[in-house]
């Protein structure tokens, strides 16, 4: 029997339909302005949870986007295929917190995921299922599937934006 396409939404941030978030007119009409993420340390294995604004991550991410996407040639450039990682607040070293990922996919904080910049820590397999719940192309090279997902993100945060 099929899976449903709709789930109990995983973040306020999410809807209830699987790999997807809610726009930024809807998040910023529903007072969400600041959205969470759970992050562990490689080094001293400190679990925390980072909160970040909506409207600065984005900023950061679709500028980058929009400067460079003539260049990318539907692929991600090595800065989202290879992330930096986070600087751990509990032992100070740096670039290494990364974000958890849930094993339930459908479950992934995807937004989170996309204004840390960090989509490249998903497993290929993690990548494919949102191209695949989000009706876009999904084979080829993780570098490409990797760009779908950023571009499928940014497009659902911002509709009318210049993502095509």
């Amino acid at each position: 029997m099929p899976k449903s396409e709709r789930i109990p939404a995983p973040f306020p941030w999410a809807t209830e339909y699987r790999a997807h978030v809610h726009s930024l007119d809807y998040l910023w009409s529903s007072a969400i302005t600041r959205i969470r993420g759970e992050v562990i340390c490689k080094r001293c294995d400190g679990s925390q949870m980072v909160d970040l604004d909506v409207r600065d991550a984005f900023m950061q991410v679709n500028n980058y986007f929009i400067s460079y996407r003539d260049s990318m040639h539907d692929r991600a450039p090595k800065c989202w295929t290879s992330p930096r990682l986070l600087d751990c607040s509990l032992c100070r070293q740096c670039d290494c917190v990364k974000p958890v990922i849930d094993a339930k996919k459908r479950n992934i904080n995807w937004l989170f995921l996309l204004l840390t910049q960090t989509l490249g820590l998903c497993t290929l397999d993690q990548l494919k299922y949102f191209c695949k719940h989000t009706r876009r192309h999904r084979t080829g090279a993780k570098d490409r599937v990797l760009y779908l997902t950023y571009v499928g993100l940014l497009k659902q945060l911002n509709p009318n934006g210049p993502y095509d």
